[in-house]
């Protein structure tokens, strides 16, 4: 039982076990991009079975938690103002449901209810209807019933989303270069089970990228090609360096950015996703790696590992002119505010209890309120000694301020880290959809232990 008294979910008898040492590998198969399911027409239907399945991953026979058999699933891949249907079966035997994570897209209905409950046997189909206005870039999907959201992502149940018309801001040299999923999945091992309960976040776990250990990533020197880098496990941080190359951001948490910038390495939360171009170093082998990263002297330190080997080879190409101005972003720091809230996260001293507002989550009570078409400032307060991320539903926002530090407005976000003993002031406008939503920590341990709150947002 969890601290809320909830049931976790069981794989076996192995599950109380420490996790095996994390795998490692030569890098000796090529990545391999997702299948992709694309909409036709307008419309993006598909079938996604979730069951317990053993799958072949890093050399091995697995029992892992599955979309449709797999540990990597199809990335749905669609354009803005489609629609989606998807039916959705629960061979699994405890309830479960699906969240489209970052998506402007209502949260009721057969639409974005994380508040749904999909019981062992029973289907459902999921409909979409996308507006218009959907920025493209790269999201995901996972699951999201409460206690459960954790050891079901952990198990393996995420997959990536992709809404396209990034190309129509880059030069014309640079529409229809290559592009890789870069999906960041991790798994703790116990004998031949994925686990899913008793996670501990600091644990030994094997990363992989699209479910594969140490892919080989081939560039040629020079050439430009879109990564589209996502965090789509449940807890654990990347610090994501390719030593000697810079990542040239275009978009985040699907935003496109009104001005391309360039970084050597980014922290990327469980959640949170970057759309970068990379152009190839010079001949020869590099890695792609995770840093060494500490999330606080209450949380935990993750160790460097390699996540992938990029292979420069081939006929070199003159580096294209990368884009500096981008997208049109939406600026709220001018907007007038309608209200003002604040939100506190805090835990336990154990670290086994999270509260927002001294309050664990209880899906019966409002916490927030917010108008439709409004715009309100929050400030959110970090009130432990480790790194917590906020993520809202529904809406994306612009982050004004990281402690005290003004913040360049490269667009609207979903999932950023609020540093320890820190604040982060954000501005949120409520566009198009009224209902009952949430906020969270994304670290899906900290939210299945209380760490979210309810937004009712009205008419």
């Amino acid at each position: 039982m969890s601290a809320l008294g909830h049931p976790k979910l069981s794989t076996g008898p192995l599950q109380s076990v420490s996790p095996s040492p994390a795998l490692t590998a030569r890098a000796t198969q090529d990545l391999r991009d997702p299948a992709q399911i694309v909409s036709r027409n307008g419309l993006l239907r598909t079938r996604i079975v979730v069951e317990r399945k053993k799958v072949r991953l890093a050399g091995r026979d697995l029992w892992a938690l599955t979309y449709n058999g797999m540990y990597m699933p199809p990335t749905l891949r669609l354009r803005p103002g489609d629609r989606m249907e998807i039916s959705f079966e629960n061979k699994l035997d405890h309830q479960t449901n699906l969240h489209v994570h970052g998506m402007h897209v209502s949260p009721v209905g057969h639409a974005d209810d994380i508040f749904l409950k999909v019981e062992p046997g029973k289907r459902f189909t999921y409909e979409y209807t996308f507006p218009k206005s959907l920025e493209p870039g790269t999201y995901w999907y996972h699951p999201h019933p409460h206690t459960l959201s954790a050891p079901q992502t952990a198990g393996g149940m995420s997959g990536l989303i992709v809404v396209d018309g990034l190309d129509r801001y880059l030069p014309a040299p640079l529409r229809g270069i290559t592009e890789h999923a870069v999906a960041l999945k991790d798994f703790q091992l116990v004998g031949d089970q994925i686990k899913t309960s008793h996670l501990k976040i600091g644990a030994p776990t094997t990363r992989t990228v699209n479910g594969q250990l140490n892919p080989r990533i081939r560039i040629r020197p020079g050439e430009t090609q879109l990564w589209r880098l996502a965090n789509i496990g449940a807890n654990i941080f990347y610090k994501v360096t390719l030593p000697g190359t810079k990542f040239h951001i275009v978009a985040q948490d699907g935003y496109p950015v009104n001005r391309v910038y360039s970084v050597d390495s980014m922290v990327i939360p469980a959640g949170a996703r970057y759309d970068v171009l990379v152009q190839g170093p010079k001949a020869g082998v590099s890695e792609l790696r995770t840093l060494p990263y500490n999330s606080g002297k209450a949380g935990n330190q993750f160790p460097q590992a390699t996540l992938a080997t990029v292979q420069s080879g081939g006929e070199p190409m003159r580096p294209a002119a990368l884009p500096t101005a981008f997208a049109p972003v939406d600026d709220l720091s001018k907007e007038p505010v309608a209200a003002r809230k604040t939100v506190i996260f805090t835990e336990n001293k154990a670290g086994t209890l999270f509260y927002i507002n001294h309050k664990q989550f209880d899906h019966n009570r409002v916490d927030f309120r917010a108008k439709l078409h409004t715009v309100q400032e929050w400030t959110i307060k970090n009130d432990s000694d480790e790194v917590h991320s906020f993520r809202i539903h529904t809406n994306d926002f612009q982050v004004l301020s990281i402690n005290g530090k003004p913040q360049v407005n490269y667009g609207l976000r979903d999932t950023v880290d609020v540093p320890p003993r820190g604040n982060m002031v954000v501005r949120i406008r409520f566009l198009d959809y009224p209902g009952k939503t949430v906020l969270h920590c994304h670290i899906l341990n900290h939210e299945d232990e209380g760490m979210m709150a309810v937004l009712q947002i009205d008419k």
